[in-house]
């Protein structure tokens, strides 16, 4: 495989893991929201690279999916529902951005160091993009885990999906099934989200989990 072949694969998913901790630093959830069409957007370029360079040209109706539903559709929709819902302020998190950082190159190391090891006998390339995939998918939990926010929790979780379609692209392609199954599954789930989020604001006017916890009689 030429060079150049394989040095643009790695850029766009370092991309990933680099806009990954560009939506762990912020706190700001029309900035995240942003930030996270950015993410989709370099997903989609990704995918679409593997394609090419794979001859596996089935990967750009992935990458098609992934920049219609992810790079537009759910952050407008996501956009609209923080309209709807009036939320106009910073995010807390449970531990300072700092310690987030820092735990986030840990699992970046961890995801480097385990993948490495594991994939020794796969070509290089699909090596490190499953590396770069994990990363993705353990910076997205680490938010998920570190907001309070339901909104962030959400955007969270979607980019741990999106992790996983960088490393079923990097590892020789998906089923086309797989990838229209999994685009109707967001999709879905973004409304069944939608929907949960504005009926627990209309209970308790907030999307606050630490505040949800308090009206349970917990403490964190």
């Amino acid at each position: 495989m030429p060079t150049l072949y394989f040095d643009i694969a790695h850029m766009l998913a370092g991309g990933l893991v680099l806009v990954s901790f560009m939506m762990i630093y912020q706190n700001r959830l029309y900035a995240l929201l942003n930030i996270f069409a950015l993410q989709a957007v370099l997903l989609a370029l990704s995918v679409a690279w593997q394609a090419w360079i794979q001859d596996a040209y089935h990967l750009f109706v992935t990458a098609l999916i992934a920049l219609i539903f992810k790079a537009v559709i759910i952050p407008v929709a996501l956009h609209r529902i923080v309209v709807r819902l009036g939320i106009h302020r910073e995010v807390e998190t449970v531990v300072g951005t700092g310690l987030t950082m820092l735990a986030g190159m840990g699992l970046v190391a961890l995801s480097m160091v385990i993948m490495l090891r594991v994939t020794a006998g796969a070509d290089a390339l699909a090596r490190e993009d499953l590396a770069f995939a994990l990363s993705v998918v353990l910076l997205g939990f680490l938010m998920m885990v570190t907001r309070r926010n339901a909104v962030s929790q959400v955007v969270g979780f979607m980019s741990m999906e999106n992790g996983l379609i960088l490393a079923g692209a990097g590892a020789k392609g998906m089923p086309l099934v797989v990838e229209i199954s999994v685009a109707f599954s967001v999709l879905i789930a973004l409304i069944v989200i939608g929907v949960f989020l504005f009926r627990i604001s209309e209970r308790f006017d907030t999307v606050d989990s630490k505040a949800l916890d308090r009206f349970r009689g917990e403490r964190r």
